[in-house]
């Protein structure tokens, strides 16, 4: 298998599944709640938008802005191409990396947040299993 082909696919599960982990909690991660994209305390993430400018956000619209770039980036033909010998951009891999790497603060933000919804629901042992994937990916496109 062509590597960026195991990437995409890896990446497309990881996202749908960080995405469906995420929708279990979203009730817990609220404005209110969760008034800034949060690892804990004194590490905040700022969104990057288009032009480059560097915003504070509360964590449910951090993730939702990321879900929404993300989705828009896995639905691109042009970047995540699905046609047989269809070539993948030179660019490839510093784009799976962006997701990688903000697929792993909506963990971290998960994990330092909301662990304790995590666990009420059941969820540690596959949240960690998913996420170990990814942090295994991750070291691997280093």
């Amino acid at each position: 298998m062509d590597v960026n082909e195991w990437l995409a696919v890896n990446t497309l599960d990881f996202f749908y599944y960080t995405n469906l982990f995420y929708e279990s909690i979203a009730e817990f991660c609220t404005v209110q709640d969760c008034p800034t994209m949060s690892a804990g305390a004194g590490v905040d993430y700022n969104w990057t938008d288009s032009r480059g400018k560097t915003v504070k956000l509360p964590a449910p619209q951090y993730v939702d802005y990321f879900m929404t770039y993300a989705q828009n980036i896995l639905n691109d033909q042009t970047v995540f191409p699905t046609k047989s010998g269809a070539e993948f951009p030179r660019d490839f891999l510093a784009t799976i990396r962006q997701i990688h790497k903000q697929l792993i603060r909506v963990f971290v933000h998960m994990y330092s947040t909301h662990v304790h919804q995590i666990q009420a629901l059941g969820l540690q042992g596959h949240i960690n299993t998913l996420f170990a994937h990814i942090l295994c990916l991750e070291k691997s496109l280093i």
